[in-house]
């Protein structure tokens, strides 16, 4: 249970004695700890946070499990060694060459950076004591995605030309003049807004739910042993269902750094590629 949970408990236990105030749900606040250390750099004000804290250990970890995972390679792997060459040969094979084509291994190298920051990210929201992502804030995924942005169109204007490139995404092949009028504000504000921002918000938002689903019912099965009477007896169930989400919350790990990935290819694929 994560600390605000735990501080929350302790408030409707205290209030136990005035009075039960009813079970209060977590709110967004919780995306907004207080700063750990703050501090002022040339006029503009930094916050380390928990949050950021987490950032920066998930981001450690990843980096020591693949330096000592490849530090001695050797020709029959050891297991950290064979856990991340399958990891890099799924981003590498299953998503730079299948989705993008031979021009696809040079991106390998991102992609699978990007696969991997995310996945550790992800996974920091079922760790105990720590059981919140980074990716659950929107401010993240949203530097991941205009990071994205910035790469597939400076590859589509590398590979294409700038003419060419912003002639393609605003005229598609095939399309009757006469509904151009309609269609090329469309399709400027899909490319170059709209990939962006859905891509930001699946990630957001897919972490930001899983967080409060399992902060509920961890914090619900609390409260029903603490509250009394015949609440008692569905605390196992409010704990089931947090064992369940937790598991459920794993595949949505694994899945959300999967599509991210695979979505940053296909629009890198659409850079390289000219549609025809």
């Amino acid at each position: 249970m994560t600390s605000s949970a735990l501080a929350l408990v302790n408030v409707l236990a205290a209030e136990g004695g005035e009075g039960d105030s009813g079970f209060q749900s977590p709110t967004i606040e919780e995306f907004y700890p207080e700063p750990l250390v703050s501090f002022s750099l040339l006029g503009v004000d930094f916050a380390f946070t928990r949050i950021t804290f987490i950032l920066f250990l998930a981001t450690a970890l990843i980096l020591a499990l693949l330096v000592t995972a490849m530090r001695k390679p050797g020709i029959v792997p050891g297991k950290l060694q064979w856990l991340a060459e399958s990891g890099y040969s799924v981003v590498r094979d299953g998503i730079a060459r299948d989705v993008i084509g031979p021009k696809g291994l040079p991106f390998a190298p991102f992609l699978g950076s990007l696969f991997f920051f995310i996945l550790a990210n992800n996974a920091m929201s079922i760790v105990p004591a720590l059981q919140i992502s980074p990716m659950s804030k929107f401010a993240f995924p949203l530097v991941l995605a205009v990071f994205v942005w910035v790469l597939y169109n400076y590859v589509g204007i590398r590979e294409q030309g700038a003419g060419k490139y912003f002639k393609d995404a605003a005229v598609p092949p095939g399309v009757p003049a006469a509904a151009l009028i309609l269609v090329t504000p469309i399709e400027l504000l899909q490319v170059f807004v709209i990939r962006p921002f859905t891509l930001a918000v699946r990630l957001f938002a897919n972490m930001f739910a899983g967080h409060m689903l399992l902060v509920v019912f961890s914090l619900g099965a609390v409260y029903l042993l603490q509250v009394g009477n015949f609440s008692v007896i569905f605390a196992p169930f409010s704990l089931l269902m947090a064992i369940i989400m937790t598991f459920f919350e794993l595949l949505v790990i694994v899945l959300q750094a999967y599509v991210f990935t695979v979505l940053t290819a296909t629009y890198l694929n659409g850079a390289v590629e000219p549609a025809h």
